[in-house]
């Protein structure tokens, strides 16, 4: 199976559209389309995990202690 993605509303919009642009097969929805934007990150990290995604962000500063939370629940 191949790996989904789904962007957190911090990651830069462009990343996403270069990387589908070099890689147009990969599945990388932007933080628009799976409906993150405003959401908190424990929400956010639900609604990947219930889609089957790997959640990419670039907040190391509160995400790591959402993930943590989030797997232990």
């Amino acid at each position: 199976m191949k790996p989904r993605f789904q962007a957190d509303a911090d990651l830069n919009r462009k990343i996403v559209t270069g990387l589908r642009r070099r890689v147009p097969a990969i599945d990388f929805q932007d933080a628009y389309s799976g409906d993150v934007i405003g959401r908190p990150h424990p929400e956010v990290l639900a609604l990947a995990a219930g889609q089957g995604r790997v959640l990419v962000s670039h907040d190391r500063r509160t995400m790591l202690k959402h993930f943590a939370s989030f797997i232990q629940d």
